[in-house]
């Protein structure tokens, strides 16, 4: 009889997880069929719905899933997630009011796993058998526009961490996004100061602490739509840019908003507390919930 139950109670928890397997599946393929654009606008009562276009070579779709899981679950926000930065256009968008990308703009077709992947690459005895590392960018002229449009639509976009980097391939993405990318330091301490003090977004929000990479952006709008700052208060500069940097901004476009947040690499960074009531008042704010 015990081994009858220990039996009952194994085949019990794989049957289980076998189910949660089929419906991880089952919604990872509706999300990134070209044809789930099809689903009406808004989720159950109206609840707004959200597109997240996740993870990179340098950022695991992992670790951003669970961070977004968390922000959205506690937001009571329903959200479909992709990897396939390929099935982004129009149609896609046309089922959701938000769009969250948190990825860069290179694709690597001819692989990446070459010398400078491994730690020990110069014990290497075949290094020239590796092909190098060559990125190409992803974004479309058409996808850039769609982006766009969505927004001046009415539509929300969230642009988070590294995401600014997609601007360097896109005139219109990087119109609707406000900046782009310069470069950043390895991971370090950094402090994230508000400046602007009276945005909704940062209500109730302290400057904070994250050991994360201090992401050096350009931002082309106005500068009174700059909302946080990050400074490294040990004094250590990136290249000739100093210890300073812009780490967020929100502006209007067209009858939509857009949000940019710079931190990010690690959850720990996602998920510290300061940082975690900026993201939940950034999506309130681009929903129109707030301010």
């Amino acid at each position: 009889m015990e081994n009858e139950n220990k039996l009952s109670r194994r085949n019990l928890l794989q049957s289980v997880g076998a189910a949660v397997t089929v419906g991880a599946l089952g919604t990872s393929e509706m999300q990134d069929r070209p044809e789930a654009a099809s689903t009406p606008p808004g989720g159950a009562g109206g609840t707004p719905r959200v597109l997240a276009l996740i993870g990179d070579r340098y950022h695991n779709s992992d670790y951003i899933r669970v961070s977004l899981d968390r922000l959205f679950g506690e937001l009571g926000l329903p959200v479909d997630y992709t990897t396939n930065y390929d099935h982004l256009s129009r149609s896609l968008l046309a089922g959701y009011q938000l769009f969250v990308c948190f990825r860069d703009g290179m694709i690597w077709p001819g692989g990446y796993l070459g010398p400078d992947a491994y730690p020990y690459e110069q014990y290497l005895e075949n290094r020239s058998d590796f092909p190098k590392a060559t990125p190409k960018t992803w974004i479309t002229q058409e996808q850039g526009e769609a982006v766009k449009d969505f927004v001046a639509a009415g539509n929300a976009f969230y642009s988070l961490h590294n995401n600014s980097h997609v601007s360097l391939s896109s005139k219109s993405y990087r119109e609707v996004m406000g900046g782009a990318y310069i470069g950043h330091p390895p991971q370090r301490p950094f402090k994230v100061r508000v400046v602007r003090k009276d945005h909704p977004i940062t209500q109730g929000v302290q400057d904070f602490m994250v050991n994360d990479e201090q992401h050096y952006v350009t931002y082309d709008k106005d500068p009174n739509n700059i909302i946080l700052r990050a400074e490294n208060i040990d004094g250590l500069s990136y290249e000739n840019l100093g210890t300073g940097s812009i780490s967020g901004w929100a502006h209007e476009y067209g009858k939509g908003r857009v949000v940019f947040t710079a931190v990010g690499h690690n959850i720990h960074a996602m998920w510290q507390a300061e940082y975690l009531k900026v993201q939940k008042n950034a999506v309130k704010w681009l929903l129109k919930n707030s301010g």
